[in-house]
């Protein structure tokens, strides 16, 4: 056999090898990778079986307009994709003066898909919904569940605490019951609803009183979370002594917000507010009528 024909099958040799060996590694690597993939997807399923509760909240809805049929229509894509079986709806719940005949139109309506399929709706009253009646017919109106005036409920590791936050609140009789409540609670995760806010960067701004009464019984007893609207915009502040704030109050209108040293985010765009509950934390969502996320924040349990 001449030289050439011998190197010509010894890099020949050398090249079959080559392929083998690349081969064998790509496969490895494929393997690798697959395997990673697969812990990737295993930890993914593991963290959404560890969800404990998923709920939504809105407010100022009650307007029967085009604006909060395309929120309402959100949510229900949301609950397609991540079902839930809570709504806080916090206040404004009929415009403008709180009239049940328009219950069809601001309510069942728009929320039809949803209320066919089971969801609950925990309602709290607003400063338009007392107009009528003081708001004692939509206390009394079975779809929004409301025990009275104020009332408290718990899913599973959480308890909520609803205020009516009116100024012709029983606030007297209200705050002695709130911090009983509290007191009494045994629940990991404590969050307080009321219509108005404490801290806002919207038109009405913070509430000095609020600040004062409420604030300090939410430090004492552990209040991670309180949920409210009358802003008609979504702000999600830092947390505050231990408390986040969160408004959802653009349900159905929008109007102007700004900043404050301890707003984490805040926009002026119809929204709804999402919650996932994990035993250690609560994942929060701003989504806006174009289905998208474009909030995210998480408040951390730190004690059990």
């Amino acid at each position: 056999m001449n030289l050439k024909r011998r190197q010509f099958l010894f890099f020949s040799s050398l090249s079959f090898f080559g392929v083998g060996f690349m081969g064998c590694v790509a496969q490895s690597s494929g393997k690798k990778a697959d395997i990673a993939a697969s812990k990737a997807t295993m930890a993914a399923t593991s963290a959404k079986n560890d969800l404990l509760l998923r709920f939504v909240s809105v407010s100022d809805t009650g307007t029967g307009e085009k604006t909060q049929y395309a929120v309402a229509k959100a949510m229900n894509t949301y609950h397609n994709q991540n079902p839930y079986d809570l709504v806080i709806l916090a206040g404004d719940n009929i415009y403008t003066n709180g009239e049940m005949e328009k219950i069809g139109d601001v309510f069942e309506r728009p929320y039809a898909p949803l209320l066919k399929q089971g969801v609950k709706f925990q309602a709290c009253l607003g400063n338009h919904d007392i107009r009528t009646a003081n708001g004692d017919l939509q206390v009394k109106y079975p779809h929004f569940n409301m025990s009275g005036r104020h009332y408290t409920f718990r899913r599973d590791q959480m308890q909520f605490f609803v205020l009516d936050t009116n100024v012709n609140a029983d606030w007297k009789n209200q705050l002695v019951w709130l911090e009983q409540e509290l007191s009494h609670s045994d629940a990991h995760w404590k969050v307080v609803v009321g219509h108005h806010p404490v801290y806002a960067s919207g038109v009405y701004g913070s509430n000095p009183t609020f600040i004062k009464t409420l604030s300090p019984l939410f430090a004492k007893y552990g209040v991670q979370l309180y949920i409210n609207g009358h802003e008609h915009h979504y702000e999600r502040t830092r947390s505050i002594n231990g408390t986040t704030y969160l408004i959802s109050g653009a349900g159905a209108d929008t109007r102007p917000v700004g900043r404050s040293e301890w707003t984490e985010y805040s926009a002026s765009k119809l929204s709804f507010a999402a919650y996932e509950l994990y035993a250690d934390r609560i994942e929060i969502s701003g989504i806006g009528t174009d289905n998208r996320v474009f909030d995210r924040g998480v408040i951390q349990l730190k004690s059990i």
